[in-house]
């Protein structure tokens, strides 16, 4: 067998190739790593059949969320100064939440630029907010802050009849007085809502500066439910004293009684629903102290109690330490009560310095007698009507008497 010889040249000439042949394929597998990794500003190629970070890049809401006060004031104001807004886009959800997790109800603009709470803050609470904005393209952009509120140095109260949990009479309105002088009345009055069962528009009225009471066109109906929410935590009063009550208030209408007393006759008569349960013969003011005539409340209730003319201004007139079955219907002293000193004025003429009197027992102990029963059948609310006096109708602010207030005027 002959064989052909392998010259030297052409071996080295194939090593020669060999060695060249690593480096071009390590190129190769570089590119392939780096094309794989996606890596550098240029990944994305023009035609969008680059890689996933240009996209990504794209994709971020040209949205800017806005929240004031910024994350960790501190001592903000309980009004004014909590403000959402979104540039470059529209509000889509705001959330606020005190530590306890209760919300602040608000409203997003028709613009979708700015969202503001439908109420005041409370004081010395810590807040949580959460705001999320759309852009054109309808991309997300979310912020979030948190911050506190105020701790007030001045404080004020409302005072409030009736109690919660109360069963009243129809004429009961709810009047609230403050501790001190009120100069922002919109706001407060803002801060105190009612509700209703069944629904009745209710309206409030302020008596100067530092009393607010609420009341229905007309009497309430027997068995309305009636919610009061007192949500004065941090309503600005006057300058610089905030309220510092956060309370639900409910009550009820008992039966409707309404007792008209007829002063020139001498005669009261009790009526409930509309109609007529006893007649009971009574004495009104004398001539010089005659009773007033008009609507009025009864607002507090006293088996016994002592009635000194120095605290009416009628001096030492008189000093009746043991006064029975007394219910008062005015601040100024206005009392319908049992009388056991008036001899035969009941039903005949009237000989009190004001007052409403029925007969009574001393010490009340006779329950069957006209004052005890009266007394007996009657409840905080209920109204007591006074027609044929020669005195003015009882002002709308002494005692709980804004019944003799036009319905156009109580609301002006």
């Amino acid at each position: 067998m002959n064989v052909r010889p392998i010259s030297g040249a052409s071996v080295d000439a194939r090593a020669r190739r060999g060695r060249k042949g690593l480096p071009a394929l390590a190129g190769v597998l570089l590119l392939a790593v780096t094309a794989c990794g996606g890596g550098g500003a240029d990944s994305g190629s023009g035609d969008g059949k680059g890689g996933d970070s240009g996209t990504a890049e794209a994709k971020k809401s040209r949205a800017v969320v806005t929240i004031a006060p910024g994350d960790g004031a501190k001592s903000v104001e309980t009004s004014g100064a909590l403000k959402v807004t979104a540039a470059k886009g529209k509000l889509t959800a705001v959330e606020v939440k005190d530590a306890k997790g209760k919300a602040i109800a608000g409203q997003i603009s028709g613009d979708g630029a700015s969202w503001t709470p439908a109420t005041h803050l409370a004081a010395a609470t810590k807040y949580s907010v959460h705001a999320v904005a759309k852009d054109s393209a309808g991309l997300e952009a979310a912020k979030e802050a948190d911050f506190t509120t105020l701790t007030p140095k001045n404080t004020f109260l409302g005072n409030f009849t009736p109690e919660d949990g109360s069963k009243v009479g129809v004429g009961m309105p709810f009047s609230v007085r403050f501790t001190r002088g009120i100069t922002n009345p919109e706001d407060v009055e803002k801060a105190i809502s009612i509700k209703t069962e069944p629904a009745v528009e209710v309206a409030g009225h302020w008596f100067g500066n530092d009393r607010l009471d609420f009341r229905p066109e007309k009497y309430w109906k027997t068995g309305t439910k009636v919610t009061v929410q007192l949500n004065l935590d941090g309503v600005e009063g006057r300058p610089g004293v905030y309220g510092k009550q956060a309370k639900t208030v409910s009550f009820t209408i008992g039966r409707n009684q309404v007792s008209v007393v007829d002063a020139k006759k001498h005669t009261m008569k009790v009526m409930q629903e509309g109609k007529v349960v006893k007649t009971i013969p009574v004495t009104t003011g004398k001539p010089g102290y005659d009773s007033w005539n008009g609507q009025m409340v009864i607002s507090e209730r006293l088996r016994v109690t002592r009635m000194n003319g120095e605290t009416v201004g009628y001096g030492g007139e008189y000093d009746i330490k043991d006064v029975p079955d007394a219910m008062r219907l005015t601040d100024s002293g206005t009392f319908i009560h049992g009388n056991y000193w008036g001899g035969d004025a009941f039903g005949n003429y009237n000989a009190s310095h004001g007052c409403i009197g029925l007969r009574d027992a001393r010490g009340g102990y006779d329950r069957d007698l006209p004052a005890a029963w009266f007394f007996d059948h009657s409840i905080v609310g209920d109204v007591v009507v006074v027609k044929g006096s020669n005195d003015d109708i009882v002002a709308p602010d002494n005692g709980l008497n804004g019944w003799n207030m036009s319905w156009e005027k109580w609301k002006a």
